[in-house]
């Protein structure tokens, strides 16, 4: 075991350089195994002894929901760019030619989906602040620079571009003091969510540093920590050596009369079968922190209804919030894992008739693009035509915020992009020029 953070010896982290170790498991041939190392050199690998040892079932792979979470598969990138590392890998080549390769093959993937860099990155004066997003009015995102990586990679991740070493895709700051002070600078904030990577892969001494000084922010109303810890790492608020502390930093959160949201990411039951699961929930909500849950669909993970209705019914037993159902963000391995926006309606509204009104807090099946929230709320025909009714349930613009819209019908289409308005020439959030281009095209 190597020592995590906190001093302890529970957790131990599994990097690239343990795949073929660990794909023993699996029993992959060696091509098999080295077109998944082939992948891995383009977009992150690492998980730990607690997914490999409690989560995944080894005799169901490669098919096991938890293995395809956490594990690459030879097929997540097109065949040229796997056979084209493959190729490399198994000639010897230098790990500068493999890195060369592998960034050029990142590049395409679109690592910053939804205007992260362009859009979302705010200013003062000139000078983008690092670190920080600012994409709706109300809402700071912050990137704990301790925080970016997390306790086990899913293999969806649309953060991807956090954890592959290029500087240039890193989100990432530890100036709490230009958070605050950017905070202060605009009264219409009042929340800020700590996000990463994970947040909760920082021990208490460095969180407690980030979350000290927004509890003299007035102005704010909640704190947000967006977490897959529970479902990763459940130990982290039970058993290690700084959990207590860190409970005693959530009571201290909301004893200042600030709501602490714990939005935890579950991805498929099984995350929360475990006890020590159960006994980390309980702890966390002692504090006055609300647990919100949410996942994106995910093709070959929890892309049926029983899987999200076994999901939602057990997060609601344990005390927490069924949140968002999220579709699979336009970046990464999209093709691989991406369900049609049908489909995602589909499940999404299965799943929601087979709960009780107590679930029905979820929304979805949502993309989260450049507009903002984009929510699927259904299939219908309306003057003759079959199209998609949507809404936004955030928005750049705040006066767009749950105007139902629609999109002409497309069985195919897996993200807004590959819509086009219908009964109108443009969408509600474009603007006239990209209507005519649309037209002209």
């Amino acid at each position: 075991m190597i020592l995590n953070q906190s001093g302890s010896r529970g957790y131990r982290a599994y990097t690239s350089k343990h795949l073929d170790e660990l794909l023993m498991r699996a029993g992959l041939d060696d091509e098999e195994k080295l077109r998944i190392r082939a992948v891995a050199t383009v977009l992150p690998f690492r998980t730990n002894a607690y997914v490999v040892d409690e989560l995944i079932d080894w005799s169901a792979t490669p098919d096991d929901p938890m293995y395809r979470l956490v594990f690459p598969q030879a097929d997540m990138l097109p065949e040229p760019d796997v056979s084209r590392l493959a190729g490399l890998l198994k000639a010897g080549a230098s790990k500068g030619e493999i890195n060369d390769v592998a960034r050029e093959v990142r590049m395409k993937l679109n690592p910053h989906p939804a205007g992260q860099l362009e859009l979302n990155i705010p200013r003062i004066g000139q000078e983008p602040v690092p670190g920080l997003q600012h994409k709706y009015p109300e809402t700071v995102l912050f990137f704990p620079k301790q925080g970016q990586t997390c306790h086990a990679y899913c293999t969806y991740c649309f953060r991807w571009a956090q954890f592959v070493g290029e500087p240039d895709l890193k989100m990432a700051s530890d100036d709490i003091g230009q958070l605050v002070g950017y905070i202060r600078a605009h009264p219409e904030v009042t929340s800020v969510l700590l996000t990463g990577g994970d947040p909760m892969i920082m021990g208490e001494p460095v969180l407690r540093r980030y979350v000290e000084p927004l509890l003299e922010l007035e102005q704010l109303e909640s704190i947000r920590i967006g977490t897959k810890s529970l479902g990763y790492w459940p130990q982290r608020f039970v058993t290690d050596p700084d959990a207590d502390d860190t409970l005693r930093l959530f009571s201290q959160v909301t004893e200042s009369g600030k709501n602490l949201a714990f939005m935890a990411h579950f991805s498929h039951p099984r995350e929360m079968e475990s006890e020590i699961v159960t006994k980390a929930v309980a702890r966390i909500l002692d504090t006055g922190a609300i647990i919100r849950t949410q996942a994106p669909l995910i093709r070959s993970i929890n892309d049926d209804p029983a899987t999200w209705t076994e999901m939602w019914r057990k997060q609601l037993t344990l005390g927490m919030v069924p949140y968002y159902m999220f579709v699979e963000r336009d970046t990464g391995p999209q093709d691989y894992f991406a369900v049609t926006l049908a489909r995602a309606y589909e499940v999404f509204r299965d799943a929601y008739a087979e709960v009780s009104g107590l679930c029905r807090t979820v929304r979805g099946p949502s993309m989260s693009a450049t507009p903002g929230k984009v929510c699927v709320d259904g299939v219908a025909e309306v003057a003759g035509q079959r199209v998609f009714v949507l809404h936004l349930i955030q928005s750049r613009d705040p006066q767009l915020v749950g105007r139902p819209f629609f999109a002409r019908y497309d069985p195919k289409a897996t993200w807004l992009s590959d819509l086009t308005p219908a009964f109108a020439d443009r969408f509600p959030f474009e603007a006239a020029t990209v209507a005519s281009a649309r037209l002209s095209a």
